[in-house]
């Protein structure tokens, strides 16, 4: 199992070198120190997370940030998906299958069941929309 990076090999060899260049009287007092660093540095990230917790609020600091990791995201993994997507497509097209509906809003709707403009008439305007 590897820890920062440090195989169990290696952690030998530096426990070693720890031993040899602090010596066994200072060692003890060397670890103490690395335990209580360890002890306030968990203490400080159970604080921020505490802190988190009552600034967002309960659903946010649950969160699984995993999901949000871009390095999940393969780019030749998407696009060989919609290749594929397209090729079963072409494929059901070829067949005969057909194909599925698109979803219309309502404003696609009445934009297909509107008259056209006259020669001269101005377009729409939305003023809400701009």
């Amino acid at each position: 199992m590897d820890f920062l990076g440090i195989n169990g090999g290696e952690f030998i060899i530096l426990a070693i070198l720890a031993v040899v260049i602090l010596g066994p009287e200072k060692l003890p007092e060397y670890a103490k120190k690395l335990a209580n660093l360890v002890k306030e540095v968990r203490r400080m990230a159970n604080g921020a997370k505490e802190q988190l917790r009552e600034e967002v609020g309960d659903e946010v600091a649950d969160m699984d940030w995993r999901k949000l990791d871009p390095r999940q995201y393969d780019p030749r993994r998407i696009i060989k998906e919609a290749l594929v997507d397209d090729f079963d497509d072409a494929l059901n097209a070829a067949k005969g299958k057909p194909e599925p509906a698109p979803v219309r809003t309502a404003i696609a709707t009445q934009a297909l069941t509107q008259a056209p403009l006259a020669v001269n008439e101005a377009a729409p305007f939305d003023n809400e929309a701009t």
